[in-house]
């Protein structure tokens, strides 16, 4: 699973005389809720998966030293969707999209509060196989992918300031972007992944880095370049348990700026507060029974350096569900002399294909 991470903050005031700090913030994560951790589907074998991530936050860093806090809390509710279609047995194209049921900033005392809900991003991401062995042992797995992602939220929404109480005029300023749905800009989403199962023995070790080329969006505004890199261990038992450990490194880069477009002035972000890098333990547990695949996770900070002054990482749990199934039906794999054969895992809800190979393990069938 894909993180979405807040790394800054800005702090508004009613009147524009005080003088105000602000950080970047919310688009320069990665917009994969639940992280990416997969290579590619079947032929012709369909995914459709949902998952919920609550995130919260009170906690400022001066670089990797524990500061005073600048509000309350900062939270959000996000719901991430994917519908992947396996094109043929070694590309996949998946659709995805977020959406915030709210992104809420609480300030100090409560003396003021940004909120904003709605539609995220869209990401068109598919996936290529170049490598993928499997033999009675061992199974190796090397999948590539290539992204776009497409913002669709609002990225320059405005929050009322100050009301006049004489004339009742409202006085607006743009929310900081802690708030916004998206950061407003096109990206490109370069995915690596590589896995070693050893299906006798019910575990597994894979590995994936992700690379988010961010565009400029119609502000002037260029979130930093965001990059991650994640270790797993997995063990199931039972057939249907699984336990997944994770270890994660993040790297998000500065931000730039249109240098004729005061930031501070206008959109209370501070640039040199802005970028670092962090260290995750990520322990998951998941639960799968036919087609469907239940699980949750929670994102553990172990370690955080940002730039100048910013919010850090606190809370984040995700749970979601998948559901995968064929959009044709296979065939048992039968010789001239109406011999059967059956996967040698017996894996459940895999059956067997016309290639051969056990449709969930890849490996040969065997005569029954």
């Amino acid at each position: 699973m894909l993180r979405f991470l807040f790394l800054a903050i800005s702090v508004f005031f009613l009147f524009p005389k005080v003088h105000s700090q602000g950080c970047c913030s919310g688009g320069s994560g990665s917009p994969i809720a639940g992280g990416a951790s997969q290579g590619v589907l079947q032929d012709r074998q369909v995914e459709i998966a949902a998952n919920y991530q609550y995130s919260s936050t009170n906690k400022f860093y001066v670089n990797d030293r524990d500061t005073v806090s600048m509000f309350d809390n900062l939270s959000s509710n996000y719901l991430y969707f994917r519908l992947a279609y396996g094109v043929t047995k070694n590309l996949t194209m998946s659709v995805e999209a977020g959406y915030f049921l709210n992104k809420t900033q609480i300030g100090i005392n409560r003396i003021d509060t940004f909120a904003s809900s709605g539609i995220a991003d869209l990401i068109l991401f598919p996936r290529y196989d170049i490598l993928n062995r499997t033999t009675e042992t061992r199974r190796t797995e090397i999948t590539l992918g290539l992204g776009l992602k497409i913002p669709l939220g609002k990225y320059d929404d405005s929050t009322v300031v100050y009301t006049n109480p004489t004339t009742g005029k409202k006085y607006y300023t743009t929310s900081p972007p802690t708030v916004q749905p998206t950061n407003g800009s096109n990206d490109f989403i370069f995915y690596g992944f590589f896995y070693r199962g050893f299906p006798l023995k019910n575990f597994s070790l894979f590995s994936n880095i992700i690379y988010i080329r961010k565009g400029w969006n119609p502000l002037g505004q260029k979130f930093g370049d965001y990059a991650s890199v994640g270790f797993f261990a997995s063990q199931t038992f039972f057939k249907k348990l699984g336990l997944t450990l994770q270890v994660k490194g993040e790297w998000i880069d500065s931000m730039q700026y249109d240098k004729n477009v005061d930031m501070l002035a206008i959109y209370n972000i501070d640039v040199t507060s802005t970028g670092g890098r962090k260290i995750f333990f990520v322990p998951q547990l998941s639960f799968s029974h036919n087609n469907f695949t239940i699980y949750a996770l929670s994102e553990i900070p172990l370690y955080q350096y940002l730039n100048g002054t910013q919010v850090a990482s606190q809370h984040q749990v995700t749970a979601g569900i998948s559901y995968r199934f064929n959009a044709y039906k296979s065939k048992i794999k039968k010789s001239n002399a109406g011999e059967s054969y059956m996967c040698p895992m017996k894996c459940e809800g895999g059956g067997s294909n016309e290639s051969g190979k056990c449709s969930v393990c890849h490996m040969d069938l065997i005569k029954q």
